[in-house]
């Protein structure tokens, strides 16, 4: 189905690597884009996952490719409409994975033994290289910022080399992202080693901005849901695409609302924090952030 030659579609992507890497690997979809849909397709990947998620608040993006924790953060101040997502083959389906990895050589065995270390993250509203591990960390009875100092790296692939170089003692990513890496040997094997993985995530979601016409959305989806071409599918491991609707998400809900939870209550027996000397790992104002993007105001930290 064409749509009009005489605008560009705006498309946003999360800087989950180095902006480089996210538009070369994005360059299938964008020519198979402006076949299908007969315009100009504008790929922008945003400084951070926050400025992605807002200019698509904001309008300033038509649609951008949203994780779960993104969307649920700016759905609340904005009518957000999810388009579709990607589905892989075999149990996987419309899921992706988080995994925990520490040095090769490393003593930790379980997720608990990571109990007093400093751990390697991503950007800090990543789903699978922050919100998902520390609720892995939690399930294990450990307490950001009480039990283990976090140390945001903004990428997952800084992660995975922080790790592979012994800088940080632990670290959290996409197992999609780290299996990459491994296999295009940016990361050395025996370097790293995974500790767990994480239960089923929902995937990631593009995401159309409040008010696009009708007829372009639809176009957009239909496009997507009709997508065969084994080069573009590629760039997300998938086999098809599926429409997607905004409780996809509910697992990412009751997960977020989890660490909220359990970072708001007061530590057992008075418990101090844990911070180590020159820490990175900053004290996040959870509550502060669900009030202002409710209200349709910029967040602080995530």
């Amino acid at each position: 189905m064409a749509c009009e030659t005489t605008r560009t579609l705006r498309c946003g992507l999360l800087p989950g690597e180095s902006r480089t890497v996210v538009e070369r690997m994005h360059a299938p979809v964008r020519a198979y884009l402006e076949r299908r849909l007969g315009m100009r397709i504008s790929f922008v990947v945003g400084r951070s996952y926050v400025a992605t998620g807002e200019a698509l608040r904001r309008g300033e993006l038509d649609l951008a490719y949203l994780g779960p924790v993104t969307y649920v953060l700016q759905s609340r101040a904005a009518a957000l409409e999810p388009c579709v997502r990607p589905c892989h083959a075999g149990a996987a389906g419309p899921t992706f994975r988080a995994a925990l990895i520490v040095p090769a050589g490393s003593t930790a065995e379980t997720i608990a033994d990571l109990r007093g270390v400093e751990i390697a993250l991503g950007d800090l509203v990543s789903t699978s290289a922050s919100w998902v591990p520390r609720h892995m960390l939690l399930e294990a009875g450990l307490t950001q910022d009480r039990d283990y100092v976090r140390r945001h790296l903004g990428t997952h692939d800084a992660v995975a080399e922080a790790v592979a170089r012994r800088s940080a003692e632990a670290g959290a990513l996409s197992l999609t992202v780290l299996e990459r890496l491994l296999a295009e040997g940016r990361i050395e094997a025996g370097a790293i080693r995974v500790l767990a993985v994480s239960a089923p995530i929902p995937e990631y979601m593009w995401t159309f901005r409040a008010g696009l016409p009708e007829a372009l959305r639809d176009a957009v989806r239909e496009a997507f849901v009709d997508l065969r071409d084994p080069e573009a599918l590629a760039v997300y491991r998938a086999v098809s695409f599926i429409p997607a609707v905004d409780a996809d998400v509910d697992r990412m809900r009751g997960w977020m609302e989890a660490i909220l939870q359990a970072r708001l209550r007061p530590a057992a027996g008075g418990t101090a924090a844990l911070v180590k000397p020159d820490s990175a790992a900053p004290i996040l104002p959870y509550a502060h952030n669900v009030r202002a993007l409710a209200a349709g105001r910029r967040p602080l930290e995530c």
